[in-house]
């Protein structure tokens, strides 16, 4: 019976070894393998911006602040009020 917990024990360690083994390659692999599947498949959509710590999010995040300085006029944007009620404040109806 002692041999036998010995091999129960050992397998459990295996297993646990291997799972946490996993999750480590998953770790450093994940940002590398989700840039390679498409997006009909789940993937980063092509307007995605890039990753952070990369030289062009770098550049992404200088343009993103040069582009909110300017005037909305400037970067093609209209601006858009809020809707009107088309009744007074006045005639609200409260519940």
């Amino acid at each position: 019976m002692r041999t036998r917990h010995i091999l129960v024990i050992a397998a459990a360690a295996v297993a646990v070894c291997s799972l946490s083994g996993c999750g480590t390659i998953n770790e450093k692999l994940a940002g590398g393998v989700s840039d390679a599947i498409p997006a009909w498949a789940g993937g980063l959509p092509a307007d995605a911006p890039p990753r952070p710590g990369t030289v062009k999010y770098d550049e992404y995040m200088k343009e993103r602040e040069r582009k909110r300085l300017l005037p909305a006029a400037e970067r093609g944007e209209d601006t858009k009020s809020a809707p009107a009620s088309s009744a007074p404040a006045s005639q609200a109806v409260i519940q």
